[in-house]
């Protein structure tokens, strides 16, 4: 290699990381209506209409919306962007921004529980929409379409599995939440990987526990991650587990969950009871991943002893 190349190349390794704004293409879906929302879309690298792609549809949190078309990539997708995870899981990522006031999901993330609202929000059916536009206009692959979300997000996750559960492979909701009533044995079916952490004042982890234990109760095999110290913030751990994007990739719909040969879960559970919930709200006796483990008292969920700065989202 001739020397000014090997310099190029020497350089090359220590330029920063491209911010994700780089890699995602800023687009504006209408609708039949006149309606309108901002989106961002990464196309999988070296594209080929010949090969079907996966899909993630991403839900960012509350403090990401407005008309900016950027703020909704702030947390959670810049680990999709790195070269190498680009090359190893090509896939479509939509990352569509929810309005300033409005929801993605109509229900008080602040409560211990919540019903589901009757009717999918405006803005989250304009996120289908984009959704359903993306894998018209590209080549997709309608059996491995993912739904990821954080905070505000979360709850859209649930809510997306818990109404649509024959459209989506896989889910993870991040401190997240929904209506534990609407889990039946088909929306069971649906892999979740959940995350939260202990010490949420905003959203509180019994949220995700209760749809976690329903999910158990009706068969379902999700994953839970229960942090420690990262308060309203555990989002960056969480996209961050080396374990979910291969996880998430090797989900299926029609296919029963895929579950690592080994599990990260601790042996002993750790029973979480948040200060302003009540203690008969643990999740039901049942392993949360495969193989088969002896049941404890509560679901196994996975904790970290690393404190982070808590973010309000």
């Amino acid at each position: 290699m001739p020397f000014y190349l090997k310099i190029a190349f020497f350089c090359l390794m220590f330029l920063p990381a491209a911010a994700p704004a780089d890699d995602f293409a800023a687009k504006v879906f209408t609708d039949k209506d006149g309606k309108t929302m901002p989106y961002r879309l990464l196309i999988p690298a070296l594209y080929d209409s010949a090969t079907k792609y996966p899909v993630i549809l991403f839900f960012h949190g509350s403090g990401e919306r407005g008309v900016d078309n950027l703020a909704e990539l702030r947390h959670g997708v810049a680990p999709m962007t790195t070269p190498a995870l680009r090359l190893k899981y090509p896939a479509f990522v939509i990352v569509p921004q929810c309005p300033v006031k409005q929801g993605w999901v109509n229900m008080n993330w602040n409560n211990l529980a919540g019903t589901r609202p009757a009717h999918p929000s405006d803005s989250e059916q304009m996120a289908l929409k984009i959704l359903d536009s993306v894998a018209a206009q590209y080549s997709t692959d309608k059996d491995r379409i993912y739904v990821m979300g954080l905070s505000m997000g979360g709850f859209a996750v649930w809510d997306c599995i818990t109404r649509f559960p024959d459209k989506f492979a896989a889910g993870v909701a991040v401190c997240g939440g929904g209506d534990e009533a609407t889990v039946t044995a088909e929306v069971a079916k649906v892999p979740v990987w959940a995350f939260g952490s202990s010490d949420d004042p905003v959203v509180k982890p019994i949220r995700s526990l209760h749809m976690v234990g329903a999910m158990l109760e009706k068969g379902g095999h999700p994953r839970y991650y229960l942090y420690t110290g990262l308060g309203h913030g555990s989002w960056d751990k969480a996209f961050s587990e080396p374990e979910l994007l291969p996880w998430v990739f090797k989900q299926t719909r029609a296919q029963a969950p895929v579950v690592p040969a080994t599990t990260t879960v601790p042996p002993a559970a750790l029973s979480v009871t948040p200060q302003s919930a009540p203690a008969q709200t643990a999740v039901p006796p049942a392993p949360v991943t495969e193989p088969p483990q002896p049941a404890p008292a509560t679901a196994p969920v996975q904790t970290s002893p690393t404190p982070q700065p808590a973010q309000t989202q």
